[in-house]
């Protein structure tokens, strides 16, 4: 049974968020071991200088890479990351889950992710070029997951 992480940068806020996300964990339970970490976002002021931004994303760094699973193949969600279609993705992490002990997701805070955990990814991910809100970013994550499961194991949920 493959095993993923989700690593978050801050937390839910809005119920119907975490509603959907546990939905999905409920059914990715057929087919993986699912375990989500929550590094604290750091407090930046109302308007933040770049610098500022930088040392935020620097600090949450440190902290989003001691969360990733011993030995995971790490994906970091973020704009200019690779794009694909459900198929390709689901044999890249199907490739993914069978090569490693675990494979781990990493979606930063709204200011994004810092440089360093985009050059330790094995993997940089873009769901789309448009911009979504970031608290969607997780149920859109837990749902790509969901599907790339069911394509992988022949299921009907992807037409």
């Amino acid at each position: 049974m493959y095993k993923f992480c989700i690593i978050t940068v801050g937390p839910l806020k809005e119920q119907y968020h975490r509603d959907i996300c546990a939905e999905y964990a409920k059914r990715l339970a057929a087919y993986c071991r699912l375990e989500r970490r929550e590094i604290q976002a750091r407090r930046l002021p109302d308007s933040p200088s770049r610098a500022e931004i930088n040392a935020a994303l620097d600090a949450e760094g440190v902290d989003i890479m001691r969360a990733v699973p011993r030995g995971a193949y790490l994906i970091a969600l973020c704009v200019e990351g690779r794009r694909f279609t459900s198929e390709s993705f689901a044999v890249a992490l199907r490739a993914a889950a069978d090569s490693h002990p675990a494979v781990a997701f990493v979606i930063g805070s709204s200011y994004g992710l810092s440089e360093n955990v985009k050059k330790s990814a094995d993997l940089c991910l873009s769901v789309s070029d448009m911009t979504f809100p970031h608290g969607m970013m997780q149920p859109i994550l837990y749902e790509i997951i969901y599907r790339s499961c069911s394509i992988i194991s022949g299921g009907k949920y992807h037409k």
